[in-house]
């Protein structure tokens, strides 16, 4: 069995597909009956994986294994350290690296999920934060890609590095803090008692679960959020006016359908609040040592504000949600195995919603991006088992808390140095430095 998983890793880096200097080609619009017949033809030749492994592709292949296993352990996506992998190390430019990374942080977020659905251990997901967050989370994400259009890349850049660095050193100062917690608990436990970490102090649910623990209601819910914003999109294209329908480019439809998703997210968001009234959010707690704090129902807005804000900061830097989430849900005192389980659900949606849009737009070298997903569904498998293991040994769930704040640290100065790379060479070529329109 030991020498299975080696030679299962070494066929998919030698058949990820050599995209070096790939450049994605504009899609075209068709009727809606050729492109259902255009997508069934093209699904063949998503399986012909082209077997040409290069020096460039195993080293990306190679490090996108380890970005994604230290990822998965924090419940993050990774697309922070994916991009300038993918554009250092395999030679994409950066639109084809960002369409790669959503499906690459999408194999990890089905592997994690996938995982904590089917863990029979005491469910860790708290799916009311995720309810109440993924309406706005998906709204604020819409209004960030337009502000990466019109925001000047060093504004971008610079206000990138100011805040991912303010979010890493939150995240180590809470991995601290928690450490010194859970080193007072050790002393006063019992010498014969079992050091197991404490996990999310949640209310049983009573209706609507099924033997796993899974409130399927809930879950519906969000698959209905997700699909409706997904049809959205389907009408809305992009900027080109490229979609299922034929609308002006950037005009009044582009505008409409757009701004649709405000109203829709207030909609989704006060509908939940008004069912889930009665119900309080259920968070990881710390009572014992006085550190945590009980999420009240007076703070439920709180969570919709941060999915915007998240969403918001992800679409303008072009990274998911999550490394934004989760120092967020721990400085509120949510534990870290609960942030991490948590925040990859709704990294989840917002992964699939993007890999899906690269899709309908015409993405080339689906191959490519499938063999690197494939990579970070085992990659993602391989962190979170050494994860949950080494803290069920030694009874620290902040060691959780190190792996973001590290991920965090390395895509802030992989991204920051790559972006500012980026704008000298906008500032040397002559390129305006200034605001741009949003078409």
């Amino acid at each position: 069995m030991n020498h299975k998983f080696p030679t299962l890793v070494f066929l998919i880096f030698t058949t990820t597909f050599d995209t070096s200097h790939a450049k994605p080609k504009p899609p075209q619009i068709f009727p809606i009956s050729f492109q259902f017949h255009q997508t069934l033809n093209s699904t063949k030749s998503w399986l012909q994986f082209n077997f040409k492994p290069s020096s460039q592709s195993l080293l990306a292949a190679t490090l996108s294994f380890l970005a994604a296993a230290v990822s998965s352990a924090g419940g993050i996506g990774g697309g922070g350290l994916f991009i300038p992998i993918l554009t250092i190390a395999a030679g994409l430019d950066l639109k084809t690296a960002s369409s790669f990374s959503a499906f690459m942080v999408s194999g990890g977020s089905v592997a994690n999920v996938g995982c904590h659905l089917l863990s029979r251990r005491p469910p860790l997901i708290d799916y009311d934060i995720a309810l109440l967050s993924e309406p706005c989370m998906l709204l604020g994400v819409s209004a960030g890609v337009i502000l990466n259009v019109v925001l000047p890349e060093w504004l971008i850049t610079a206000s990138f590095a100011v805040f991912l660095a303010f979010c890493t050193f939150k995240t180590c100062e809470a991995g601290v803090l928690f450490w010194s917690v859970e080193s007072r608990r050790r002393i006063n436990e019992d010498e014969g008692g079992d050091r197991k970490v404490a996990l999310l102090l949640r209310e049983e649910e009573s209706g609507g679960e099924g033997g796993l623990g899974i409130p399927w209601g809930k879950v519906g819910m969000l698959i209905l959020i997700w699909f409706s914003f997904f049809v959205l999109y389907l009408l809305r294209g992009n900027s080109s006016g490229q979609g299922i329908i034929n609308i002006e480019s950037c005009g009044k439809g582009y505008w409409l359908i757009s701004s649709i998703q405000i109203p829709l997210a207030l909609i989704f968001t006060t509908w939940i609040l008004h069912f889930r009234k009665n119900a309080k959010i259920t968070a990881a707690t710390q009572e014992e040592n006085g550190v945590g704090r009980r999420c009240s129902s007076s703070r439920k807005l709180f969570f919709p504000l941060m999915a915007l804000l998240a969403g918001v900061l992800g679409g303008v830097f072009g990274i998911g949600g999550g490394m934004l989430i989760s120092p967020l849900l721990l400085q509120i005192g949510i534990e870290p195995q609960a942030t991490a389980a948590t925040c990859s659900f709704m990294v989840f949606f917002s992964s699939i919603m993007s890999a899906m849009q690269y899709l309908l737009l015409g993405m080339e070298h689906v191959d490519g991006a499938i063999g690197y997903a494939a990579i970070c569904f085992i990659a993602s498998l391989v962190g979170l088992t050494i994860a949950r293991r080494a803290v069920m040994k030694h009874g620290r769930a902040s060691l959780i808390v190190f792996a973001v704040g590290m991920v965090m640290a390395l895509s802030t100065v992989l991204i920051t140095g790559f972006g500012a790379v980026d704008v000298w060479n906008d500032y040397t070529s002559g390129e305006s430095m200034g605001f741009k329109k949003p078409c």
